[in-house]
């Protein structure tokens, strides 16, 4: 177990030096650690407490789109979040703040643009590109909002039934993935059906995929 308070999760090394370069000039005894893999984000959390910010690229192996930013909000809440990608439209990056992140940084910014991210969320503050019009559309932004606020509300198992209902697996198939009853599932279902406020599961499914990405053409993320 280390002191380490900045993990970054990106499964490229060049762009992974980068990052840790500029985090040194912002933030004194940082203490980096690095994942290649979304399931080794989430172990090296597990084992590091200390850990305060993430920066999680939007399609490194394991995460889809915005999946993985909800989902650590949801597993520990007190995590700043940072995306960061190559695939940086406009619409992907307000996106991922509507959903919780507190900054977006395209893979192509500069150092001296990277730490100016980095100090911008240290004093606690929301940071896009300059060029990035920041909620331009009100109504978009409120449904993510209000879905990420509703994601949020679920235990952590609730949270991963969510995902399988998604993935559009069975009560048995879910009980026995996870090692629990199928009576417990379907209390899991009732909930998570009442939290996010739908009627049945295949809505329930939906609207977690809102959260996803289709896979860029020809993009070096």
């Amino acid at each position: 177990m280390s002191n380490a308070k900045v993990i970054i999760a990106d499964d490229h090394p060049l762009f992974r030096t980068a990052l840790k370069q500029a985090i040194v000039e912002c933030i004194e005894d940082a203490g980096t650690l690095e994942a290649d893999n979304f399931n080794e984000l989430l172990s090296s959390i597990e084992e590091n407490p200390s850990l305060e910010i993430v920066f999680l690229d939007l399609h490194m192996p394991g995460n889809n789109g915005f999946t993985g930013l909800t989902q650590l909000q949801n597993h520990y809440p007190d995590l700043i979040v940072i995306m960061v990608s190559s695939d940086d439209s406009d619409e992907t990056m307000q996106k991922a703040i509507n959903f919780g992140a507190a900054a977006f940084i395209p893979k192509s910014a500069d150092l001296s643009t990277i730490a100016s991210a980095i100090d911008s969320v240290l004093g606690g503050g929301i940071w896009l590109p300059e060029h990035v019009e920041m909620n331009t559309d009100q109504q978009t932004m409120i449904s993510h909002q209000k879905l990420a606020k509703q994601l949020a509300q679920l235990t952590p198992q609730q949270y991963i039934v969510l995902t399988q209902i998604a993935d559009g697996q069975l009560n048995k198939q879910i009980a026995y993935d996870l090692n629990i009853k199928e009576t417990t599932v379907k209390k899991h279902v009732s909930a998570i059906l009442m939290k996010l406020e739908v009627n049945n599961r295949t809505l329930a499914g939906l609207a977690y995929q809102q959260l996803m990405l289709a896979p860029p053409e020809n993009v070096a993320d």
